[in-house]
C-alpha cells in the first residue's frame, strides 16, 4: 500500500515531537513538510537527516504555515496533523476547513500516541493559556519536592530555535550552559530560575533521549511545560494552572481545554489582582468540566527592586513575550506595578518600534502601550534593545521572568518585577506533593 503523505503543522515544539514518537519509524506514513508559525524565522530550515531518521536521508522542510493550501496540492497530502497550542478552537477549526478545502484530512493527536512513559515518577506542570503561572507553579513544586528529600529534575517543553542538530539533547545545571548553548531570551526565561534554585533542567528536541538521560538523575521528573500544550510525558500527577484575569479562555482555547479536563489538581492563580467575580467564574468553569479535580487557589505577590524610581514617573512597560503575544494578555505583572507604585504616566513605545518589533505590533493588534520582551536570537534582542532606548521616558518596568537588564542594554533607569506562587489556604500543594510523595 502507498504510504500516506502527511504535513505536520506546528511551532518548533509539539510539531517535531509528534513527529519522533509517532511518524519517525513508520513505514505507513511520509511526513513531507512540517509548516511553522507563531515564532520568527523558524521556517525556512529542515529539519535534519539526524533527527528524522533513515527514511528521510535529506532531512524534512520547513515551509511557512501561509503556504499550507499550496503545499497539500504540491505534495498530493493526504492527512495534516494540527500540533502547535495556545490558540482558539474556533482558530483551530478555520485550519481544518483550509485542510479539507484543499483535499486533505485534519488530525489531532492525544496522550494515547504522543506520551512517553518515564520510569520514575512524573509531575506535571501546564496551563489552560500561557501566561497563567506554570513557572512560579513550577518552582514551588521542585522546591517541595527537594524538599522532601528527592532529587528532582525539570524537564521543559521545546524550545528549539536554533541550530536543530546542536539541540538534540540539552543539559543546564550551571549559568555557564546557557551561554554555551546560545539561549534566547525566552529560552532564558525558563531555565534561569531554575539553575539558580540548584535544579538541573533538560530541554531540547528529541524528547525520548532527554527522558533516558534525565532518568538517570532523577527521582521525580517534573514537566515544565509551555504555552498551554499537554505533556510529552505520562503524568502521576498532572497540576493545570487557570488565569481568571482572563475568565472563559479555561474552555474556549487549544489544548488548554484538554489539560483543564485531565487535571488533578487546577491552580486557579492571581487571586490577589483578578476580579472576584472573575475568580468565580474560573472556579465554576473548572468545577463544571473537571468535578473531580482538586482546586488550589493563588496569589502572585510582586516583589519590585528600587520602587521608588517609578513613583511620580514617565514609564516605559516591558512584559514577557509570549504572554502578551499569542497568550493575548492586554497587560502583565508590571503594568500592574507601575500603575500601583504612582507612574504618572504610560509611556507608549510603538512609536519608537523596529524592525521586528514593529511587525509584532501589526501581527498582533490587541497590544496596547506596553513593549513585548520578544528575543527569539541576537538580532531580535538588539531590535528590542534599540526599542526601549529610543523610547522617551523616566523609568523602564521590566515584568520579564527573568532580568532583562543583564540581557540588553538600557540607557535609563529599570526596575524589575518578579513574582513566586504563594497559594491561599488550603489545600495547597505542599499537603498534596506529601501525600504523593512523603518527606524521606
Amino acid at each position: 500500500m502507498a504510504k500516506k503523505r502527511v504535513i505536520i503543522m506546528g511551532a518548533a515544539g509539539r510539531d517535531f515531537h509528534n513527529f519522533n514518537v509517532y511518524f519517525r519509524g513508520n513505514d505507513e506514513y511520509e511526513v513531507v513538510a512540517f509548516t511553522a508559525t507563531q515564532i520568527p524565522g523558524i521556517e525556512g530550515r529542515t529539519y535534519p537527516p539526524e533527527l528524522a531518521g533513515p527514511n528521510y536521508p535529506n532531512g524534512i522542510p520547513i515551509y511557512p504555515e501561509e503556504e499550507l493550501p499550496s503545499l497539500i496540492k504540491k505534495f498530493n497530502v493526504d492527512e495534516v496533523v494540527f500540533a502547535y497550542s495556545d490558540v482558539s478552537h474556533e482558530y483551530v477549526m478555520h485550519k481544518a476547513s483550509i485542510a479539507l478545502a484543499a483535499g486533505a484530512d485534519f488530525r489531532l493527536m492525544g496522550p494515547s500516541t504522543t506520551m512517553l512513559k518515564a520510569k520514575v515518577p512524573v509531575v506535571s506542570i501546564c496551563a489552560v493559556r500561557t501566561g497563567s503561572g506554570k513557572s512560579q507553579t513550577s518552582r514551588k513544586v521542585t522546591k517541595i519536592l527537594r524538599s522532601n528529600g528527592y532529587r528532582v529534575v525539570v524537564i521543559r517543553h521545546p524550545m528549539p530555535y536554533g541550530d536543530l542538530r546542536k539541540q538534540v539533547c540539552q543539559r543546564f545545571a550551571t549559568f555557564e550552559d546557557l551561554d554555551k548553548y546560545e539561549c534566547t531570551i525566552e529560552e532564558r526565561e525558563e531555565y534561569e530560575p531554575h539553575i539558580r534554585n540548584g535544579v538541573i533542567v533538560y530541554a531540547g528536541v528529541d524528547y525520548e533521549k532527554i527522558l533516558r538521560e534525565a532518568e538517570r538523575e532523577a527521582d521525580v521528573i517534573v514537566w515544565d511545560g509551555g504555552n498551554n500544550d499537554l505533556p510529552f510525558y505520562k503524568p502521576d500527577l498532572h497540576i493545570v494552572v487557570a488565569d481568571p484575569h482572563r475568565p472563559g479562555h479555561e474552555l474556549k482555547y487549544h489544548p488548554g481545554e484538554a489539560n483543564l479536563r485531565m487535571a488533578n489538581v487546577v491552580v486557579i492563580n492571581k487571586v490577589d489582582t483578578a476580579e472576584p467575580e472573575n475568580i468565580e467564574k474560573v472556579e465554576n468553569n473548572v468545577k463544571k468540566a473537571n468535578p473531580n479535580a482538586i482546586i488550589i487557589k493563588a496569589a502572585s505577590p510582586m516583589k519590585v527592586d528600587n520602587p521608588e524610581l517609578i513613583k511620580g514617573k514617565r514609564a516605559l512597560i516591558i512584559e514577557d513575550g509570549p504572554t502578551l503575544t499569542h497568550g493575548e494578555m492586554p497587560y502583565g505583572i508590571a503594568t500592574i506595578a507601575a500603575k500601583k507604585l504612582g507612574a504618572s504616566e504610560i509611556i507608549d513605545p510603538r512609536p519608537y518600534a523596529v524592525g521586528s518589533i514593529v511587525e509584532a505590533y501589526k501581527k498582533y493588534k490587541h497590544l496596547g502601550p506596553i513593549l513585548p520582551a520578544l528575543g527569539y536570537g541576537e538580532h531580535q534582542i538588539r531590535e528590542l534593545e534599540e526599542t526601549i532606548n529610543a523610547t522617551p521616558c523616566d523609568v523602564v518596568v521590566v515584568g520579564t521572568p527573568i532580568d532583562l537588564r543583564r540581557i540588553v542594554k538600557i540607557n535609563k533607569p529599570a526596575v524589575y518585577v518578579r513574582y513566586e506562587l504563594q497559594e491561599v489556604g488550603s489545600p495547597n500543594l505542599e499537603e498534596i506533593l506529601n501525600k504523593h510523595f512523603p518527606p524521606k
